[in-house]
């Protein structure tokens, strides 16, 4: 190869990794505005105008009568480009497919939870500066969720985190699982965290999001990462965010950091939690 050639073949990489980065930082901004952005346009029964963020990232997806939705911002581009994807739960072997993100967004990298799931955790505890909230999970329905969450517990990947965002009366959700966030106001990455991989949706047929009801948040079909939302009322978000576990105590913290409110500006009626609520410590058990 001639030294001309070289220099196009060095040019031509470097123009497909510029548009590579680019992709990914688009899908990371569409991500981060699915809390309030996915419903743009879209009216709520009650008159709400709904938008759909959620968890860590922004994922956009929103029907009429619809509120806010549960998001993770961080992006998936890299692990489609690279054709890695999450695969679901297999009976048979007992095991879930998780995707490394290649190269994309901000991550606490912790390596990828081990494809042989525990089917044996039923509560999630996580202890935060405002006291307890104990999760039942369903790891029978969710196996693959219930088996990362006991993987990053392991890893203490969710300790000194912060939940990020908080809804309304509207929209009664807090979003947490971000373990960069800095859950200020004021940090435009809020929401983008993640653990470096992905894995499937799951037990989503006829899913509803009420009072109590934990759920992951995601970025599309299949981008579950750290990010999950804990609801607090009823919401009418449609069933594209994996529930897996319910609230059996802790339901009167989350009343009291909604009755704080939240600080704006933020994505369709939410914002960052003006009583702090940071995860010490997520322990699972049987």
């Amino acid at each position: 190869m001639s030294g001309k050639e070289r220099q196009k073949q060095l040019a031509r990489e470097h123009y497909e990794r510029q548009t590579q980065r680019r992709v990914e930082r688009e899908a990371r901004a569409k991500r981060n505005a699915i809390i309030g952005s996915t419903v743009a346009g879209v009216v709520v029964v009650a008159g709400v105008i709904a938008a759909t963020t959620l968890f860590g990232g922004s994922d956009t997806t929103a029907t009429a009568t619809t509120e806010p939705a549960p998001s993770d911002n961080a992006s998936p581009a890299a692990s489609a480009a690279e054709g890695a994807q999450p695969k679901a739960f297999d009976p048979a072997s007992g095991t879930c497919g998780y995707a490394a993100e290649a190269g994309g967004g901000p991550a606490k990298n912790v390596g990828l939870p081990p494809e042989k799931v525990d089917l044996t955790p039923k509560t999630m505890t996580l202890k935060t500066n405002q006291g307890d909230i104990v999760i039942e999970v369903s790891a029978d329905k969710t196996p693959c969720t219930v088996n990362s969450f006991a993987f990053l517990a392991k890893k203490k990947y969710f300790n000194g985190s912060k939940c990020h965002r908080l809804g309304s009366d509207q929209f009664p959700m807090l979003q947490c699982g971000d373990p960069l966030a800095k859950a200020d106001g004021k940090n435009p990455t809020d929401g983008q965290g993640g653990p470096g991989y992905r894995f499937v949706n799951e037990n989503l047929e006829g899913a509803k999001y009420t009072r109590g009801v934990v759920a992951m948040a995601n970025s599309g079909p299949d981008t579950n990462g750290s990010q999950f939302f804990l609801v607090y009322g009823d919401t009418q978000l449609p069933a594209d965010y994996t529930p897996f576990g319910t609230v059996t105590k802790g339901l009167e913290i989350l009343d009291k950091v909604n009755k704080a409110g939240f600080i704006p500006p933020g994505d369709g009626g939410t914002g960052a939690p003006k009583e702090t609520v940071e995860i010490k410590d997520v322990t699972m058990s049987s």
